[in-house]
């Protein structure tokens, strides 16, 4: 199988360079790659790379994620969210290759409390949201074969994340405050690679299993619970670690305005995922324990 990677050094990029490479021949491109284009800025010349390497799967990791900054730029977001994932998805259908694409729970308007599924009606907040949700029309409109993955609340162990920050700032201050009100579930880069890999796996074996799926770590809890978690495995693991901070206080979200409104509900309902890919996915503790254990 040879597969086409954009976007490898995201955090999800990353993981998949290394979940993909017992499918086939990974070519991993990245926005400075130089022998072929994966700058999304340019989709012609993303177009290009695709007609020259003629893949079997296209995996598309690279995004538009500066929520706040997509605000200001909106035409940038929509040109790296939507523009050239819908190019793409019009050569992998001239080609006959599978195109993975992933979304986010903001193309929902965070209304309610029971986690979304793939059918309820999308009514994104921000100028991220709105981009994701065109992106993933764009695919679904040209007639490729398709997985589209929505997740939320992404980490990984390899660059920056909101545990790395919650024991950075636990370390300097005595006090932090923390959201309550939003919900979702922590979702680990790594866990989004091998859902991938698997799910590419039995696409070829049962193509009409394609389609748009919810992905996320199991349970939930909200930013302020994590950072509460994060904070005493640290202080469990590593005696040693100097935790200055002596109060962790629950405030709304309107306690941090941002240039992007953020959904209060990022619940995602994940049971079509795993019933039609024979998944369990495990709970989001269980991913962040292992992310501390290996950033500690």
């Amino acid at each position: 199988m040879n597969i086409l990677l954009l976007g490898k050094g995201g955090q999800v990029g990353w993981e998949l360079q290394r979940s993909l490479a017992v499918l086939g021949q990974v070519t991993a491109l990245d926005f400075d790659s130089r022998e072929h284009c994966g700058d999304f800025a340019n989709p012609q010349g993303v177009a290009e790379t695709v007609r020259a390497l003629r893949p079997d799967v296209i995996v598309n990791a690279a995004a538009h994620t500066a929520v706040d900054r997509a605000e200001s730029e909106p035409e940038l977001a929509r040109l790296l969210n939507a523009t050239t994932p819908g190019l793409i998805a019009q050569e992998a259908a001239r080609l006959g290759a599978w195109l993975v694409h992933y979304s986010t729970d903001y193309v929902f308007d965070g209304s309610g409390q029971r986690p979304w599924t793939e059918s309820d009606p999308p009514a994104p907040l921000s100028v991220y949201g709105a981009t994701k949700l065109e992106g993933e029309q764009l695919i679904t409109q040209s007639g490729c074969r398709h997985l589209i993955l929505r997740t939320s609340w992404v980490y990984a162990a390899r660059g920056g994340n909101f545990a790395k920050t919650m024991l950075r700032l636990a370390q300097e201050r005595e006090r932090l405050t923390v959201i309550d009100d939003q919900w979702g579930a922590p979702t680990g880069a790594d866990l989004l690679a091998d859902v991938t890999a698997h799910a590419i796996g039995h696409l070829q074996q049962r193509p009409e299993d394609g389609g748009l799926y919810h992905c996320v770590a199991g349970g939930e809890t909200h930013w302020h619970a994590y950072a509460k978690y994060v904070i005493a495995q640290a202080q469990q693991w590593q005696p040693a670690i100097k935790i200055k901070a002596t109060e962790i206080a629950p405030v709304p979200t309107s306690s941090f305005p941002t240039p992007a409104r953020r959904p209060h509900n990022s619940r995602l309902d994940t049971s079509r995922l795993q019933a039609t890919f024979g998944l369990t996915l495990p709970h989001w503790q269980q991913g962040v324990a292992r992310m501390l254990a290996e950033i500690l």
